[in-house]
């Protein structure tokens, strides 16, 4: 049985390659715009079902597509991904010195008889006070800009990231772990 990532991030395929799994990518472009009033683990979670339902629609043969949608949240505002540098920079003035949470939201489809799976997983993430100017140096790198909450705790912001409580892959996009189980749970095994 085929995998397929409905994703275009190299964050989500690296972390699949990198644990051995085999799998295609196929792009799932939806509307990431949250509801009024939506709390971050319904967005995460209608997002990611978006994305698979959208693959599996397109996919032919016996697979099992996996999506995901990743959020940062403090004080009950979502960070997604930043819209310009001065986005990025106050999110991460925001972020600077406190403890978020990062939620991705995962949903796994089995073709052709769409049973699913779906969980949200949850990691929180402590930063340290940036001063302005490390702000601006990371802004200068170009990695915030197309990462939820303006970091990527795999690159350059892992030296401002002392501490988490929960799953690393979850922070870099794939909750890995979970993952498996619910694969395992879909009959899915490496054979």
């Amino acid at each position: 049985m085929r995998l397929i990532l409905a994703s275009a991030s190299e964050r989500r395929a690296e972390i699949l390659r990198d644990a051995g799994f085999s799998f295609m990518q196929l792009t799932s472009a939806i509307d990431e715009t949250p509801y009024p009033g939506e709390t971050t683990h319904d967005l995460v979670q209608r997002l990611a079902t978006a994305k698979a339902e959208l693959v599996a629609a397109r996919a032919v043969g016996p697979a099992i597509v996996i999506a995901a949608d990743t959020e940062v949240t403090l004080d009950g505002h979502i960070f997604g991904k930043p819209r310009s540098s001065d986005d990025a920079r106050h999110m991460l003035e925001k972020l600077s010195g406190r403890t978020h949470a990062v939620v991705t939201g995962v949903a796994l489809i089995r073709l052709p008889d769409a049973d699913r799976r779906t969980f949200v997983e949850s990691t929180l993430v402590q930063f340290a006070a940036l001063s302005g100017e490390e702000i601006t140096r990371y802004l200068a790198t170009g990695e915030p800009h197309d990462k939820a909450g303006a970091y990527g705790i795999q690159g350059r912001a892992g030296r401002f990231i002392p501490r988490i409580e929960g799953c690393y892959f979850n922070v870099v996009g794939l909750p890995l772990a979970r993952l498996q189980h619910s694969l395992t749970e879909l009959g899915w095994s490496e054979d």
